[in-house]
């Protein structure tokens, strides 16, 4: 896993970095302020905080590796495709972050976008904190970012209480943007507060769908509580997602990676879902297979038979000798092209659409499951039809560009929602409309799920799994960071006896999937 580097103070890398609303001006524009305002560090705080980690196209290649949306056609296994990392740890370097949240607020006290600042304070802690306890375990949330008062080893919470304590600071989040003005510094939402408060509310239910396991009766009503009032996303124009540029210091992490296109294949869970569907994503997202569009095969690029995905549990050296023959669909040549290329999708309206239909199908609120699911899937494919030809070059569609009049038909076959089916079925459906979300992303969201929901089911095979503590179980967590051993020991020691008898291993097993 990576290793991240902090900001520890704000004044010097912020006046490096400038105030600026968008994630193209943070990278060019050349004035030097002369005070830190609320704004200027919320821009540093976004970019440290949303940007992919090491924006190159190895890196992005590799970070599709965990979900199993592609794979590595190389012989030298990845272990990133093996459920393995060159760093298995965690971190808790985010944390960092708080100390310039509360400058930011301190600095906007009185100006009337503060509700919003405060907002964006604590949604951040909470998102940080979320992503932290899904990775590991119980972490130091009700201390984090109190060094200034003094406590510089902080307990431990449990998971649970972590939750507990996230959602009560998203629903705070919330009430401050309902209150707040709109403000400067973001270039995610353009400081458009009303969008925040959709998005802290989404984030709830996110929340509360992860620990499905673990969710208490009154957790469930709260839920319902969040769909009723209503403020949520309402389509594609409340996605949270990054936009890239042309800007060279903002362009999309795998512009000019061909060197690393050839040699990253398209997933088969990906692949057999998609043709399953019939879904024209597929002509978005890969090439066709080599081998059956040449002679005697001789399949057309916009033929569904023409593409192959690569089974990711076969060993290295076989998947590099079936790439060799051209047996597999390799990521798209579009995905190379363009600086801007396609936006990250941190949350879209999707998600929420996926998130609410399963909550109706296990009764925790009443609605429709199968108008969600539509609906859901009705905006990402509207996503994609819009993306610009910059972009969605056409030429790269292989003749196959998503339409309104193909969005209006697609609910046939396998992809109507099987209404007379069973749950698991229905729930099946939802599960992989929400895991091709995440596509080309770089995202681990859809291994969690896998882990909450074991669908779609991923591939294990202990003879090329990468898993040094037992090849035959899925890891579960990653480990604490190296450096609570001498900073934090005492906490560090306790956390993981009470969890996990002792061992901070992979495949412990967290409170939220107990």
């Amino acid at each position: 896993m990576k290793k991240i580097y902090y900001i520890i103070t704000a004044i010097i890398s912020l006046a490096i970095a400038g105030g600026c609303s968008n994630f193209e001006e943070l990278n060019t524009n050349p004035d030097v302020p002369t005070s830190v305002t609320p704004e200027l560090l919320l821009t540093q705080l976004q970019k440290d905080t949303y940007r992919f980690w090491n924006p190159n196209p190895t890196d992005w290649g590799t970070a599709q590796l965990w979900s199993k949306h592609c794979a590595i056609l190389e012989t030298n296994p990845n272990p990133y495709q093996y459920y393995y990392s060159y760093y298995p740890y965690g971190g808790f370097g985010s944390f960092q972050k708080l100390t310039n949240l509360k400058r930011m607020v301190e600095f906007a006290k009185g100006k009337p976008a503060e509700p919003s600042f405060k907002g964006m304070e604590l949604f951040m802690k909470a998102t940080y904190g979320f992503g932290m306890t899904m990775d590991m375990g119980d972490i130091p949330y009700s201390e984090a970012g109190k060094a200034e008062e003094g406590i510089t080893k902080p307990k431990y919470d449990k998971q649970a209480d972590v939750i507990v304590s996230i959602l009560k600071d998203l629903q705070a989040a919330e009430v401050y943007f309902a209150e707040g003005k709109n403000f400067g510094g973001d270039f995610m939402y353009g400081g458009n507060a009303a969008k925040w408060r959709k998005l802290c509310n989404a984030t709830q239910l996110k929340v509360l769908q992860t620990i499905s396991k673990k969710i208490t009766a009154e957790q469930k009503t709260r839920f319902a509580a969040i769909v009723s009032a209503g403020n949520l996303m309402t389509d594609n124009a409340d996605n949270f997602q990054l936009v890239y540029s042309e800007n060279p210091n903002a362009t999309h992490p795998f512009w000019n990676g061909e060197n690393r296109r050839i040699i990253l294949g398209v997933s088969n869970i990906v692949v057999d879902a998609l043709k399953n569907y019939n879904d024209r994503r597929l002509f978005y997202f890969a090439e066709p297979a080599q081998y059956l569009i040449d002679a005697p095969n001789s399949k057309l690029e916009n033929d569904f038979t023409a593409y192959e995905g690569v089974p990711t549990e076969l060993s290295a050296d076989k998947i590099a000798g079936n790439n060799g023959n051209g047996k597999y669909s390799l990521v798209n040549k579009r995905y190379t092209i363009p600086r801007a290329g396609d936006p990250m999708l941190k949350f879209t309206y999707s998600e929420q659409c996926f998130i609410i239909a399963e909550a109706i199908e296990e009764g925790w609120v009443a609605g429709s499951a199968k108008d969600y699911y539509e609906n859901g899937v009705k905006a990402i494919l509207k996503y994609y039809k819009d993306l610009p030809a910059a972009t969605a070059i056409p030429a790269n569609l292989h003749g196959m560009a998503i339409t309104q009049s193909y969005i209006d038909g697609y609910f046939t076959g396998e992809a109507a929602y099987k209404t007379a089916g069973t749950k698991t079925d229905r729930l099946h459906q939802i599960w992989m409309q929400r895991y091709l979300l995440d596509f080309f992303q770089g995202s681990a969201e859809a291994y969690r799920n896998f882990l909450r929901t074991g669908y779609p089911v991923f591939p294990l095979d202990p003879a090329t799994s990468m898993n040094p503590d037992d090849k035959n179980v899925y890891p579960k967590r990653w480990k604490y960071p190296t450096d609570e051993l001498t900073t934090n020991p005492e906490n560090y020691q306790k956390a993981v006896d009470e969890q996990y008898n002792g061992y901070d291993g992979i495949n412990e097993t967290p409170w939220y999937l107990k």
